[in-house]
């Protein structure tokens, strides 16, 4: 794989590949193939930002084996989400990680210097979102956002909400994180000139269904600008998020 980016390189210093042509060869770059897994080095050039590693479900030995992939070709800073403290310690032994339990994250390389657009606000109904909520946040930040965390802010006492419009209006980006009824999404899209991303989690009694009720409401909001992620997806809401926030204008 370096030896193809060292040709594609060469090709354009002697006139014989364009710049565009080489960025979409080095976009369709091979992965690395470790056995148990196709490490994909090219993602941050074709989608801006680098693989995360998905930790569920995956060994200590795997993820140390990706990650030593990942850094041997030149990726520093790595999120493994859904990670459990058991292989955190595992990985700890190889490579230094910061655990963050809340959120069931780690990353390795620390977090970089923010370069949003603007500010990301990663608010939450109640004190039980607070795991979704983080792993939303940490990715947002791991990306290059300044995140505001608003915590336990939800409709059953809506002045805790309203406590904090000058965060609500400032924000670029909103994320809404509730579980029960869901309803917090709405409120905060009826009172935000910015997208709102809405996030359902699985907290609730019997009727909740684990998230299902939320998510339901949550797509049926009458607020316009807001958009839905699955149950319990703190990744993809703080991903999208970033994605927002980093829009350039591209003219052409």
């Amino acid at each position: 794989m370096k030896g193809e980016t060292k040709q594609i390189l060469e090709a354009v210093q002697s006139g014989d590949l364009s710049v565009d042509d080489a960025l979409l060869k080095l976009k369709t770059a091979p992965y690395e193939d470790i056995g148990f897994a196709k490490v994909d080095l090219h993602r941050k050039v074709r989608q801006g930002v680098s693989e995360v590693i998905y930790g569920a479900g995956k060994t200590p030995e795997q993820m140390i084996g990706i990650i030593d992939t990942m850094k041997k070709n030149g990726q520093e800073r790595i999120l493994i989400t859904r990670l459990s403290s058991e292989a955190a310690n595992e990985i700890m032994k190889a490579h230094k990680l910061d655990y963050h339990t809340d959120a069931k994250a780690g990353i390795i390389g620390g977090l970089p210097v923010a370069d949003g657009i603007g500010e990301i606000v990663v608010a939450t109904g109640g004190t039980s979102d607070i795991p979704v909520a983080e792993e939303a946040a940490l990715t947002a930040e791991v990306l290059g956002n300044t995140v505001t965390r608003l915590y336990d802010v939800g409709v059953a006492g809506l002045h805790r909400l309203l406590d904090h419009k000058d965060e609500i209006m400032r924000a670029s980006v909103i994320i809404a994180i509730a579980g029960m009824e869901g309803a917090l999404a709405s409120v905060i899209g009826g009172l935000a000139d910015c997208p709102v991303i809405a996030v359902p989690t699985s907290v609730g009694y019997g009727a909740s269904f684990n998230g299902l009720s939320a998510l339901l409401s949550m797509l049926n909001s009458c607020a316009s600008g807001v958009s839905v992620v699955n149950i319990d997806n703190g990744f993809g809401a703080g991903y999208l998020a970033s994605m927002i926030n980093h829009m350039e204008t591209k003219n052409g």
